[in-house]
């Protein structure tokens, strides 16, 4: 994490990816602690701009987190999120704009109206809005 802070992002995968592989021995594969990895993973790829290894992890979370975690909880807001900007780095702005109104929607439920994260994602959903209006009124 510190190297991931840091923005050693190559070290920080090759901690991360070291770790996974000791969890998966340990845990069952539906584990949250194997989510929060593959989680770590997939942010550290997409800071790297690696949209399609980082999108491969975001996804094993997200599938991990939908398994064994309530509807609402607000680790499935950030992940819906996480994935939303994979898809908005790439470009693809109407699934970029389906996965944040998912992780808003979730978050709402889940966190204070005020919370850093969901006033992030609105910010993030705005500006995915106001690319899709752009490129409407250009064509």
């Amino acid at each position: 994490t510190v190297y991931d802070k840091t923005a050693y992002y190559s070290k920080a995968y090759s901690c991360y990816e070291k770790a996974l592989e000791i969890q998966q021995i340990s845990l069952p594969s539906n584990h949250p602690e194997l989510a929060a990895s593959y989680g770590n993973m997939g942010v550290t790829c997409m800071n790297m701009k690696d949209y399609s290894k980082a999108l491969h992890f975001l996804e094993k979370t997200l599938a991990i987190q939908q398994e064994s975690l309530p509807s609402n909880h607000p680790s499935l807001a950030a992940s819906y999120s996480n994935i939303a900007e994979v898809y908005e780095n790439t470009d693809d702005l109407l699934k970029s704009r389906s996965f944040y109104e998912r992780g808003i929607s979730i978050g709402q439920q889940s966190l204070p109206m005020n919370h850093p994260h969901l006033q992030e994602w609105r910010k993030n959903l705005e500006n995915v809005n106001n690319k899709l209006q752009l490129l409407s009124a250009s064509q």
